[in-house]
């Protein structure tokens, strides 16, 4: 049973958190091995521009990579860059599936609340009703 929660907490609000620093890594990884690896990004910054656009598959264009191995791996960064976006859009997602959870569950318990009131006030009706046959039966010759 406590396995069945792992989902929710990996992917919930403390997974988006989660999962915005993975980002931040991975573009700072993604900046510092093409600045390593790519001749036409001479500075760090144009790495990290490099790491964004290829994570984003925005590819403007200004800067590509021409080497075979910032090639490689630049497939390696658009690889993590669409993990690491499929898990930002379902902690998001999990976030307002969770939301909407808590305000079905509310209103549940709201119903269920009331359904108690009531069966709480049938049962003191069927003993007034108990009391005033047993009455009328006692009054009765």
């Amino acid at each position: 049973m406590r396995n069945a929660k792992l989902p929710t907490r990996v992917i919930g609000r403390r997974g988006l958190r989660y999962s915005l620093g993975l980002c931040m890594l991975i573009l700072a990884l993604g900046g510092l091995g093409f600045w390593l690896l790519e001749p036409r990004a001479p500075t760090y910054s144009d790495g990290l521009w490099l790491a964004f656009t290829t994570a984003a598959t925005v590819g403007y264009g200004d800067i590509v990579p021409s080497t075979h191995a910032s090639r490689v791996f630049a497939v390696l960064v658009v690889l993590m860059g669409l993990a690491v976006l499929s898990l930002v859009t379902a902690s998001v997602a999990a976030m307002l599936v969770e939301a909407e959870e808590r305000a079905v569950d509310l209103e549940l318990l709201r119903a269920l609340h009331a359904i108690r009131q009531d069966m709480l006030d049938m049962r003191h009706d069927m003993q007034a009703l108990r009391d005033a046959v047993g009455q009328e039966k006692a009054d009765t010759p």
